[in-house]
């Protein structure tokens, strides 16, 4: 497993709340309103978890400094930069509402663990949803699952890939961790424990469907069973990614750029390639965790030089 001199302990530890995540605070905006748009005759709505500044020219890896310094300046920012959580509510033809992430509860501090207020803005409750699929069980997406030792969704189903169960939850896997580290694992069993323990958790094998009528794609490396969902119907199709990016400012440019929270860096760099030549090849919308709200848009052939584009939707 590839990892670069940081990432061992890195990977886990920083996105889970530690000092990586801590920077100058940008000024509180107003909590971004619910985006909705059809697939199909499936209703897909864009939630705001809230955002938070991240020092990407510290913790990209691939390219030298100034370079991810000069990609940044090219989209007109600066490290840190301010980055989107976002999670996705699927409400399905048969009435049924699945959740995609659940961003960061109160894990990560204040400017995040918006998705109960998005939820209601959106005009849901959380003891409406029937289903929740994890991309990966990273804090900023398993996070919102409990609070107080409590499933923050009462009646949901949970349902994470076979590979990331296996991992974060293992205490073999967890003694073999960096101690920095090992945060991450607790984290994922103590997010998880309420629905394992009510036989509300499932996991779903690489590829397979992880509810009826939801697919999913392997794209391991930022985290072992890393997977992208895909929501089609009537021939439209949205991808949503998970953490293929950590925003639209370098790596669709420079797609073999990775990042400290990538567990395997060489695997999660071949993923990126990989969903960015078909997102493009084939035309279809997708949907990014960390691109800025609501993250929705299209891969188009790069220029100058970018090896891919960005083409967010109106909104």
């Amino acid at each position: 497993m590839s990892k670069t001199p940081l990432a061992a302990s890195l990977a886990f530890a920083s996105l889970l709340g530690l000092s990586i995540l801590a920077g100058p605070a940008a000024a509180d905006e107003p909590l971004a309103a619910p985006y909705q748009l059809d697939i199909g005759r499936i209703s897909v709505t864009a939630l705001s978890d809230g955002q938070i500044p991240v020092p990407l020219a510290d913790i990209m890896r691939g390219e030298p400094r100034p370079e991810i310094e000069a990609a940044l300046a090219r989209a007109g920012k600066q490290s840190p930069v301010t980055l989107a959580v976002n999670t996705y509510l699927v409400a399905m033809p048969d009435g049924r509402l699945v959740l995609i992430d659940t961003g960061t509860g109160d894990l990560l501090g204040p400017k995040l663990g918006h998705l109960p207020e998005s939820l209601k803005a959106a005009g849901h409750t959380p003891d409406e949803i029937d289903d929740i699929v994890l991309t990966h069980i990273h804090a900023d997406h398993s996070g919102g699952l409990t609070r107080n030792g409590k499933a923050v969704f009462p009646k949901a189903r949970l349902h994470v890939a076979e590979r990331d169960a296996a991992y974060w939850l293992s205490d073999e896997a967890r003694a073999a961790a960096p101690e920095a580290a090992r945060r991450g694992f607790d984290e994922a069993v103590a997010m998880t424990a309420p629905y394992r323990e009510t036989g509300r958790f499932f996991t779903f094998a690489d590829g397979a469907d992880p509810v009826p009528g939801l697919q999913s794609i392997l794209r391991a490396g930022h985290t072992p069973g890393h997977s992208s969902i895909v929501v089609s119907d009537q021939g439209e199709t949205l991808v949503v990614w998970g953490d293929i990016t950590h925003g639209e400012f370098v790596q669709f440019a420079e797609p073999e750029v990775t990042i400290d929270f990538d567990v395997d860096q060489d695997a999660a760099r071949r993923s990126r390639l990989a969903a960015m030549e078909d997102a493009a090849a084939k035309g279809y919308l997708v949907a990014g965790a960390h691109i800025t709200f609501p993250g929705i848009g299209r891969v188009t052939p790069g220029s100058d030089g970018a090896a891919y584009g960005w083409e967010p939707l109106p909104h």
